[in-house]
C-alpha cells in the first residue's frame, strides 16, 4: 500500500512542476484535492504528457471539448481491451478481459444492442413502480435523531436492490453484487483485499460461476427480460458463455455500471445539497426542480473519475502530436469543470440552464447504455426523499475511496433531524 501522503492542495498543484504533475494519483481523489491540480492543467497544459508516473506515460486530455474529439473518434483513439482497455491501469495481458466498453465498432455495437432493450423507455416505465417501492421502503426505515452511514443504509441498499432486478438475481444473494462491483474496480494499493490482479481474479471467480450457472437455466427456457436471458438468447452473444474471459468482462462491466455510477450519485448529491444550502433551500421550496438537478449532481459528482484509450495511429490533439501506441486518459473530472464548455463549473446549481451537458456519461459510441436508468433512479430518490424529510444534516466529512477511476464515497454520516 502507498504510504499516506496528504496534498496541501493548492500550493501543492502550483509548486509542482508542470511535467512532473501526476493526476493519476489516487490520494489527489480520496483526500479531495485534485481541483486546482486539473484547474492549471487546462489552463496551462490542456493536453499533459506524464512521463513514468505511477502508472506509466500517459497523456491526460482535461478539457472538454479535446475530450469530445477523442470520444467520438474511435477509429485513432481504441477502446480494445487486448490495447489496454478503458482504466489508466496497464494490466498484464493475462488480466485483461474484453467487454463491450473494451471493443470498438462494429463488434461493440452488435453486443451493445442486445442489452438495450433493458433500458428502453417502455421498460424503464415499468420499473418504475418497483424502484419506487423499494425507496419508499429504505427511507422509511431511516432512524430519526440518529447518526447513520447515508452509503450502507440508502446508496448501497437502493443499487444492490437496482441489481438484482436487472439480472433477476436471487434477492438473499445480493450482497455478492456488491461484493463482486467493489472487487472488480478496487485499486490494488488501496489495501484492501484484493492486494493483486491474482486475488481479484480469484474473487471474480465466483462471479463467473454463480452467472454461468444463470446463463444455463437462463437459456433453457424462453427468453426472459432480464440481462443474462437477453445474453444467453440473443445472436450476437449466444456463444458468450463459452469465452469466460469475455463473459466475465461483460458481467464485470454491466455490474460495475448498474452499480456505481448510481450509488455515489446518491451518496454525493446529499453531499452536494448539505454544502450548499441555498441550494438545498431552492429544492425543498420547489421539488418540481428534481428532473433538472439529478444531471446537475451527476456532473457535480463525476462518478467515474476517467476513461482511457489507446491511439492506433498518429494523431493531433490539441497541439501535441500524439504517437500510435500512446495511453490516452480523458479526465471526465476534469472536462465537467470546464469554464470553456461549462457556465460557472465550479458552483452546484440545481436549476442550471443545460444540466445534461456534461460527460459523467461518456460522448459518442461509448455512451452510458444506462444513463436514463441512473437518471431514474435518483428522480425517484429525491422525490421520495423531498416528501418525508425537510431536511438531512451531514454530520461529518465523506471518506472516500483509494481510486482514480470511481469517484466513490466509502462512508457518509448524516442525521434526519425530529
Amino acid at each position: 500500500m502507498n504510504a499516506p501522503v496528504h496534498f496541501d492542495s493548492i500550493s501543492d498543484a502550483y509548486a509542482t512542476p508542470l511535467d512532473q504533475i501526476d493526476v493519476s494519483n489516487p490520494r489527489l481523489f480520496q483526500d479531495d484535492v485534485y481541483y486546482p491540480y486539473f484547474e492549471r492543467l487546462r489552463r496551462e497544459d490542456p493536453v499533459h504528457y506524464r512521463k513514468d508516473g505511477l502508472y506509466g506515460s500517459f497523456w491526460s486530455v482535461t478539457k472538454f471539448k479535446d475530450i469530445m474529439t477523442v470520444e467520438t473518434h474511435p477509429e485513432i483513439y481504441s477502446s480494445d481491451a487486448k490495447l489496454g482497455g478503458i482504466t489508466i491501469t496497464d494490466r498484464p495481458m493475462e488480466f485483461r478481459r474484453s467487454s463491450f466498453i473494451s471493443m470498438d465498432p462494429p463488434r461493440h455495437d452488435e453486443q451493445r444492442k442486445v442489452v438495450s432493450p433493458i433500458v428502453a423507455p417502455g421498460n424503464l416505465n415499468n420499473m418504475s413502480s418497483v424502484i419506487r417501492e423499494r425507496v419508499c421502503t429504505v427511507l422509511d426505515g431511516l432512524p430519526r435523531g440518529e447518526t447513520f452511514d447515508w452509503v450502507e443504509r440508502v446508496s448501497i441498499a437502493l443499487t444492490t436492490l437496482m441489481l438484482t432486478t436487472l439480472f433477476d438475481f436471487p434477492l438473499e444473494d445480493r450482497a455478492k453484487l456488491t461484493y463482486w462491483s467493489d472487487c472488480a474496480t478496487a485499486d490494488v494499493n488501496a489495501g484492501g483485499i484484493v492486494d493483486s490482479e491474482h486475488k481479484r481474479l480469484e474473487i471474480l471467480g465466483e462471479a463467473l460461476r454463480t452467472f454461468t450457472g444463470l446463463w444455463h437455466e437462463r437459456a433453457a427456457r424462453p427468453a426472459g427480460f432480464d440481462l443474462i436471458s437477453m445474453l444467453a438468447h440473443s445472436e450476437a452473444t449466444k456463444d458468450l458463455v463459452n469465452d469466460p474471459a469475455e463473459f466475465l468482462g461483460n458481467l464485470v462491466l454491466l455490474i460495475v455500471g448498474g452499480n456505481d455510477t448510481t450509488r455515489n450519485s446518491m451518496s454525493g448529491g446529499l453531499w452536494a445539497l448539505c454544502k450548499h444550502p441555498a441550494e438545498y433551500q431552492k429544492l425543498r421550496d420547489n421539488p418540481s426542480l428534481i428532473p433538472n438537478m439529478v444531471p446537475e449532481i451527476i456532473r457535480w459528482q463525476s462518478p467515474i473519475v476517467h476513461m482511457r484509450r489507446t491511439a492506433v495511429v498518429d494523431a493531433e490533439l490539441g497541439g501535441k502530436q500524439i504517437k500510435a501506441g500512446d495511453k490516452v486518459v480523458m479526465w471526465y473530472i476534469s472536462g465537467n469543470r470546464d469554464a470553456d464548455s461549462i457556465d460557472r463549473p465550479d458552483d452546484f446549481i440545481i436549476d442550471r440552464a443545460r444540466p445534461r451537458h456534461h460527460l459523467s456519461f461518456g460522448f459518442g459510441v461509448h455512451r452510458c447504455v444506462g444513463n436514463r436508468l441512473a437518471e431514474m433512479q435518483l428522480i425517484i430518490l429525491w422525490e421520495e426523499i423531498v416528501k418525508r424529510f425537510p431536511r438531512i444534516e451531514l454530520m461529518a466529512e465523506p471518506k472516500r475511496i483509494y481510486s482514480n477511476f470511481i469517484h466513490g464515497i466509502a462512508e457518509m454520516k448524516v442525521r434526519i433531524p425530529t
